[in-house]
């Protein structure tokens, strides 16, 4: 029945803010960008590694909303890495603080969390 997950669709408060985070920092290119005038709205379509996962949303004004992993509702992002130390490295040279690294109590794996543009968490687990 189901095949895989098609895409997360992600608004953000500050559209040129987020779609540099995602495309400059993260490094997602981009497949298509729309802004939609009816809507005063842009959408920008984002690919990992040629797969298509991230809808970005700006809209005026949206409402906040709580986002920090333990809140109910969708918890989190999180990208496969191969080494952390190089994505916190990657971070840390665009300011971006990483939480300290965790280790997963079932699987041994390590991981950390940071935060995009808006507050949603972001996961690097290490592979």
């Amino acid at each position: 029945m189901l095949k895989n997950i098609h895409h997360i669709a992600i608004i953000c408060s500050n559209y040129e803010v987020s779609k540099k985070f995602y495309t400059e920092v993260l490094g997602l290119t981009i497949i298509q960008e729309i802004y939609r005038s009816e809507r005063q709205s842009y959408k920008l379509d984002l690919a990992l590694n040629g797969n298509y996962v991230i809808e970005l949303f700006s809209f005026p004004n949206p409402p906040k909303r709580v986002s920090r992993p333990e809140a109910s509702g969708l918890r989190h992002l999180a990208f496969a890495v191969d080494n952390l130390e190089v994505v916190i490295n990657h971070l840390n040279k665009n300011q971006i603080v990483s939480e300290p690294i965790r280790i997963d109590e079932f699987t041994g794996k390590r991981f950390t969390f940071i935060s995009d543009p808006d507050d949603l968490p972001i996961e690097f687990y290490e592979l």
